[in-house]
């Protein structure tokens, strides 16, 4: 059995920035990532602009976890040819947003980003890659490699390491079939659905969080709707009241405003 549920993608903009749901992002990222994630606040996702004529820095979400890494999660329903340079600008406004004045080059953070679409961006077969930047030797085709005092200084094994991190998830295109615990997130993404033996970390988190966020919203709903509902029966009661007035019977008023003739009497 599986639960439909409200859309991840309308969820993470609103209740998931709450630090007691940490636990689905980071579950999430955990995933994602093959490593143990740990979100310690959710930052900014809008800077303000410095010129004119700069555009802002709009992301979804914007995390930084234990390791003092920047996580962008940038969720995209509707198709942007351009997608793939709103990744590198979004990127690199991070990374100078990030850096205060004084500070060494060697404090950048690094930055991954990750990106959630639901339309059909370039040209592959797969439906989640990772980018990375690796320096290849033209000649010799060797990789270039940090050297060891660099490694204890920055703490870093690899020279992609220090450069941001692409993952690109085409939602749309997986088949459905989920086969490991990452699959079962990309079967939520898509189905807004959790199946019962779905394994995957924070997914039965999610399933809750946002099976109270569809609850909530069916309540506000209902709210809604019996309002609309109380403002129309007062509006036919204003208009039975002057019927009544001009000397219309009560049946002839039931008739023409559809209220029942114990309404229209107790005005």
């Amino acid at each position: 059995m599986s639960k439909k549920l409200i859309r991840f993608d309308w969820a993470i903009k609103r209740l998931l920035r709450n630090k007691a749901n940490f636990v689905v992002l980071e579950g999430f990222l955990s995933e994602l990532l093959f490593d143990n994630i740990k979100i310690e606040q959710i930052l900014e996702s809008e800077a303000n602009k410095e010129t004119e004529d700069d555009k802002f820095n709009r992301v979804d979400i914007l995390t930084q976890n234990s390791k003092n890494e920047l996580i962008i999660i940038e969720i995209q329903s509707c198709y942007e040819i351009d997608y793939f340079h709103r990744m590198a600008y979004g990127v690199s406004k991070s990374i100078s947003e990030n850096l205060k004045l004084g500070q060494s080059y060697s404090e950048i953070k690094k930055v991954i980003s990750i990106n959630i679409v639901y339309f059909d961006l370039g040209q592959g077969q797969d439906y989640i890659y990772k980018g990375k930047t690796d320096f290849i030797g033209l000649h010799q085709k060797d990789l270039l490699g940090l050297s060891e005092k660099q490694k204890s200084t920055f703490l870093k094994e690899d020279v992609s390491n220090i450069f941001p991190e692409y993952y690109l998830l085409k939602v749309n295109q997986f088949n459905g079939n989920a086969k490991d615990t990452l699959d079962e997130w990309v079967y939520f993404l898509k189905n807004s659905e959790v199946k019962d033996d779905f394994k995957a970390k924070g997914l039965k988190e999610a399933g809750i969080v946002l099976d109270s966020l569809h609850l909530k919203a069916s309540e506000i709903f209902t709210l809604q709707t019996e309002a609309e509902f109380k403002v129309r029966v007062n509006e036919k009661i204003e208009i039975a009241e002057n019927l009544l007035q001009i000397g219309l019977s009560v049946n002839e008023i039931a008739k023409a405003t559809g209220l029942n003739v114990e309404q229209i009497e107790k005005n």
